[in-house]
């Protein structure tokens, strides 16, 4: 799903016309009790207008490397990176680099002022040292024009300031990604690895029942990645696993959606499993959640709310926020043989941005099609906080 940029995308636009400034570099380690306080509700609710903005209302041809690249009559999109790292002596790390496009006004409505933009871009960085026990967080903001942030697809870049994701040579991948942020830095490359599986119908990932409210979007399940990330001034050379997930939207929220809790796992059989479930505000699972099973071979399976069962067996209270989120799942597709157990692999992966929510990096372990399997992955949970549990 990630309509989580969405949510993100729309707050990129809130923030850059709040302040006019030509950009905003923020470095967000310190505590949350400082963070501005946007809910996911009211950013993503039925008010966001989408008039003159192209709507994703059926299933699309797909075209590369032109769909790597930006889409600029939607309203947000957004290229997201999340992976699980180690060190050849076995040090864990986990991250999330994401960079948003929020189009500021649809396409024909030209500025001519050399700091006019069209879109505010938005990046996060963040860093799960789980070997160290701490985490990082980033957001930094910055404007289309003048060449500051920005995206293309041949050859492909996307990039916002000095922080950057482009291709190493004349294909779209392999690509490297560059950041850095308080404390870390990271600079990675990512191989293409499995095929690029279309979520969803065909790419049309539908997230409610109105014609339009719904994104096109692809993934790139398992990409081999290799490079160094830094952490208070030492590098470690690092391998890994990466996820990628590519999302363009112009629509919102129903009004009865309040968030969700969305995973990206994979298996130590060489499947892949993402899963999101769109919570509504009397606490339920809104019919639209779904997944995708993606087997070490063969055709990617669309699952839909009724072949998931996801059990909440823990929860975390935030230190920061007072938000209590769930912190252990157990996540079935019956249908598939499939259970898994998953915990955080640390509790606090909170990010202390415009729009709170917490994504890390997880481990699980369980049983598919008979036989035991485990693996890492990423988790992320918006909307928690913003409305009461349900009967208060």
């Amino acid at each position: 799903m990630r309509g989580r940029g969405l949510v993100i995308g729309v707050a990129v636009v809130l923030v850059g016309l709040a302040t006019g400034a030509a950009y905003v570099t923020r470095d967000t380690s310190p505590p949350l009790e400082n963070a501005p306080r946007l809910k996911v509700s009211e950013v993503l609710g039925g008010k966001a207008g989408t008039e003159g903005y192209t709507r994703a209302f059926e299933p699309r041809e797909f075209h590369f490397p032109e769909d790597h690249g930006p889409h600029s009559g939607f309203r947000a999109e957004w290229w997201y990176w999340t992976g699980n790292l180690s060190t050849a002596d076995g040090r864990d790390f986990g991250y999330q680099f994401t960079l948003f496009r929020s189009a500021l006004t649809p396409e024909g409505k030209e500025r001519t002022s050399a700091w006019g933009s069209q879109a505010i871009y938005m990046g996060h960085l963040a860093l799960s040292d789980i070997g160290g026990g701490r985490f990082h967080a980033t957001e930094r903001f910055s404007r289309e024009a003048l060449g500051l942030s920005g995206a293309r697809a041949e050859p492909f870049r996307v990039w916002l300031e000095d922080w950057s994701a482009e291709a190493t040579g004349d294909e779209a991948l392999p690509l490297r990604l560059t950041a850095q942020g308080k404390d870390v830095s990271l600079s990675l490359v990512l191989e293409a690895g499995k095929p690029l599986v279309l979520q969803g119908d065909r790419g049309l990932s539908q997230k409610g029942p109105e014609p339009g409210n719904a994104s096109y979007y692809y993934s790139l399940t398992r990409m081999p990645t290799r490079g160094q990330v830094t952490v208070d001034g030492r590098a470690y050379e690092v391998t890994g696993q990466s996820w990628m997930d590519r999302e363009w939207s112009s629509s919102a929220l129903g009004q009865e959606q309040v968030g969700w809790d969305w995973f990206s796992l994979q298996l130590s059989d060489g499947s892949e499993l993402m899963v999101y479930q769109l919570r509504r505000r009397d606490g339920t699972a809104d019919p639209f959640s779904a997944g995708t099973l993606v087997p070490a071979q063969g055709e990617p399976v669309r699952l839909s709310l009724e072949d998931l069962r996801l059990e909440v067996t823990d929860t975390w209270k935030s230190p920061h926020s007072g938000v209590e989120y769930p912190a252990r799942w157990r996540l079935a597709v019956p249908s598939r043989g499939l259970t898994l157990d998953i915990t955080p692999a640390l509790a606090d992966q909170e990010l202390p941005v415009t729009v709170r929510y917490w994504e890390g990096s997880v481990r699980f372990s369980g049983t598919h099609a008979g036989q035991p399997v485990q693996g890492r992955g990423y988790v992320e949970l918006t909307g928690y906080g913003d409305t009461p549990p349900p009967g208060r």
